[in-house]
């Protein structure tokens, strides 16, 4: 990923606060079919340097085959975005010299896949990725709820996935680039705008100054 020294983000907890927060992530790899991806939920435990993934594919999507090669695999969380407007900017007055963009967060985790197939691990999985999903209903749902038979031919159609993390890279470009006054400038324009993610980047880039000096 092109990593601008303005936009890096190196922070540990903030990069995994992102990859809790939006799960569903996106698996990219490269194998004998060549490119290949697949978009997933995710659990995000501790362990390692920079955590473990776990995470699960239908048995009939032909990926986890290629990801059972061991070659090296991406994971994208994508975090909050939106487009930026120049006429956001008090600048604009002042020669014109300006022009679109986009602000986004994103986490690149690189790792390699080791194929789960023990049923009392995809048990183990499903469960933990359904409570974490299910957190804020009223009435959680869970497993236990439908018919044991039933889970049990469930958990025979996925196969599951610990993807054991090397690498990761931040990216938060929240206008770090503009002066304080087009910074506040792209705030109110989000406030105003208020839709998607706006709320969440308007804050960020409140927030988001200089790498490093705010969490996610």
């Amino acid at each position: 990923m092109y990593l601008p020294e303005l936009f890096r983000v190196e922070d540990m907890p903030q990069m995994h606060a992102l990859m809790r927060a939006r799960p569903f992530a996106a698996l990219v790899s490269a194998g004998s079919a060549g490119l290949f991806a697949s978009h997933l939920p995710t659990v995000l435990k501790d362990g390692g340097r920079y955590g473990v993934i776990e995470c699960h594919l239908a048995r009939a999507n032909p990926h986890w085959r290629d990801l059972a090669d061991g070659g090296e695999a991406l994971m994208i969380f994508q975090g909050a975005e939106g487009y930026i407007t120049p006429n956001w900017y008090p600048s604009k007055v002042e020669g014109g010299k300006v022009v679109p963009t986009w602000n986004f967060a994103v986490v690149h985790a690189y790792g390699c896949a080791e194929v789960m197939n023990d049923e009392d691990w995809l048990r183990r999985h499903v469960t933990e990725l359904t409570a974490q999903q299910e957190k804020d209903q009223s009435r959680p749902w869970a497993p236990s709820d439908a018919p044991s038979s039933f889970i049990d031919s469930m958990l025979r159609g996925i196969v599951g996935f610990r993807f054991a993390v090397t690498r990761l890279e931040g990216k938060w470009k929240m206008s770090q680039n503009r002066t304080p006054k087009d910074r506040e400038g792209v705030v109110k324009g989000l406030a105003s705008r208020d839709r998607g993610d706006d709320r969440e980047v308007a804050e960020l880039v409140s927030r988001h100054t200089t790498p490093g000096d705010a969490g996610s």
